[in-house]
């Protein structure tokens, strides 16, 4: 077989080859994107259910909740995390924050991962000899 006609044969084998690796390139690019958008706004809810349990199990019992939700904002809001909800719940001895939220998505119009992080402590008191 020549050289020209074997060339001819394998016309359009690259745009063929380009058509189907291209969407998986990006395809790849979005979900490597997406996962650490999800990993940051996952860090930073760990980090606002720390911060809350920590001024709610002080020994003034400061409200965790929303210390968490100041936290969120302060870190970003809704550039870190969608629709974020806390709450907080505590029994005799310990208390415990959690917060549940959406990350952004890369995609628009479609909800990103959810995300939830909770922190629980125990209670602090101060007793005097």
């Amino acid at each position: 077989m020549s050289t020209a006609r074997r060339k001819r044969n394998e016309r359009g084998s690259v745009a063929l080859e380009s058509v189907i690796v291209w969407p998986l390139v990006l395809a790849a690019l979005f979900a490597i994107i997406q996962g650490g958008l999800w990993f940051h706004a996952r860090n930073v809810a760990l980090g606002a259910a720390q911060e809350g349990a920590r001024v709610a199990s002080a020994e003034s019992r400061g409200d965790g909740a929303a210390r968490a939700s100041a936290f969120i904002s302060n870190a970003g809001g809704p550039k870190i995390m969608s629709s974020w909800s806390t709450s907080q719940s505590s029994t005799a001895s310990v208390v415990t924050v959690t917060v549940t939220g959406r990350a952004p998505s890369v995609l628009p119009g479609v909800s990103g991962p959810k995300v939830t992080q909770s922190s629980t402590a125990p209670l602090r008191e101060w007793t005097t000899r």
